[in-house]
């Protein structure tokens, strides 16, 4: 900031300009002289009646020399979740590069009670004027927000300086693709499957709405052929783990007629056991991602000419085609296994103008069913 520089009175006691920046020269309830920069006028007038209120309030404390670099590899190694539900290691992994790619190059020498809440937001609009969608500047924001509020918990700093901030509403959005396959879709690309196991996957993964990495995970120990339900215990993401959400482990219902196709499945397997995986790869072991996506899916997708989305296009599907026969959103919340029915509607069931009311519903209401006593009389 050039400590050479003469200080220059402003307008408001304790502020001065110093070059193309503002220095706040106050003192701590000991009677010492200290400094504080700004780089603008307004920014110095709100530290200095901060800081000034923090000492006639006895709330004045230090200010930590540690570093956004110097803090974030012990925070991220250590970090537990701000929720009851704790914090996956997978989330951990995200987290670590997010923070790498994104957050470190830019709050990297940045003190972390220096960071104000216009960092952060200089911070969103940079990825933003990047070219970089609102999800990733979310998923870029959310450790961040989640360090700096561990460090306002642990007297580091006074607040979370990124609590407030929001996306920029610049940021580019994802373009909106049809994510529900329609049913000649579904039967084209039924239609392109080399193997019957791989249709049957396909067809498991419509009507109980699983997440691949879910099915893949699937053994036949959680398979109750008798009763028609499979259990989602685990799931198969970077290794075999807990499913995504407390509300993701739950019990699925299939139909009569998809219980006997797993059935003759397992029968084909005479030396299967219940600890043994339901869907296998060609080579006779657990079906992992990249062959079920590789080898299967995305060529199966490319033959039938439709639009490549992955395995979820499919459990966007099964929420369409349910709410398009009946189900109600409570049931397809359940079903998908999703903590908030808000998210099923907006996320999962996708209609058209196809998609509205019974026709019989319409003529009710426009009086083309017996007409209502009022119109009656009036002719």
């Amino acid at each position: 900031m050039g400590e050479g520089r003469k200080l220059l009175k402003t307008g408001t006691p304790g502020v001065y300009k110093r070059g193309g920046a503002y220095v706040v020269i106050y003192r701590d309830p000991a009677g010492k002289q200290r400094k504080r920069a700004a780089r603008t006028l307004a920014e110095a007038r709100t530290i200095k009646s901060s800081l000034s209120t923090d000492v006639r309030r006895g709330e004045w404390r230090e200010q930590s020399r540690v570093t956004f670099a110097d803090h974030w590899p012990s925070w991220i190694d250590t970090y537990a979740g701000r929720t009851s539900r704790g914090f996956r290691e997978t989330t951990r992994d995200d987290y670590r590069a997010d923070l790498e790619q994104f957050a470190v190059p830019f709050f990297g020498r940045m003190k972390l009670a220096a960071i104000a809440p216009s960092d952060v937001k200089r911070f969103t609009l940079k990825l933003a004027s990047d070219g970089y969608a609102a999800g990733t500047i979310r998923n870029a924001l959310a450790p961040v927000r989640a360090m700096l509020a561990d460090a306002a918990e642990d007297g580091i700093i006074r607040s979370n300086p990124a609590a407030g901030v929001r996306i920029p509403s610049n940021a580019r959005q994802p373009e909106v693709k049809e994510k529900a396959l329609t049913t000649v879709q579904l039967e084209r690309l039924r239609g392109t499957l080399m193997r019957d196991e791989d249709v049957l996957l396909v067809d498991f993964l419509v009507a109980s709405g699983k997440r691949i990495s879910e099915a893949m995970a699937l053994d036949w120990r959680d398979v109750n052929i008798a009763t028609c339900r499979v259990r989602v215990e685990r799931r198969l993401y970077r290794g075999m783990d807990a499913p995504k959400s407390e509300t993701s482990r739950r019990t699925i219902k299939i139909s009569p007629t998809m219980a006997r196709r797993l059935l003759a499945l397992r029968d084909s397997r005479p030396d299967a056991t219940d600890a043994d995986p339901v869907f296998l790869s060609p080579e006779g072991s657990r079906l992992n991602y990249a062959n079920a996506y590789n080898r299967m899916l995305k060529p199966a997708m490319l033959a039938a000419g439709i639009e490549d989305g992955g395995f979820h296009r499919l459990r966007h599907t099964c929420g369409t085609e349910l709410r398009r026969r009946g189900a109600t959103l409570e049931e397809i919340q359940l079903h998908l296994g999703h903590h908030d029915m808000g998210f099923t509607r907006r996320v999962y069931v996708h209609l058209d103008h196809e998609d509205g009311p019974d026709p019989t519903l319409l003529d009710d209401l426009a009086g083309c069913a017996p007409a209502p006593r009022r119109l009656r009389a009036a002719s």
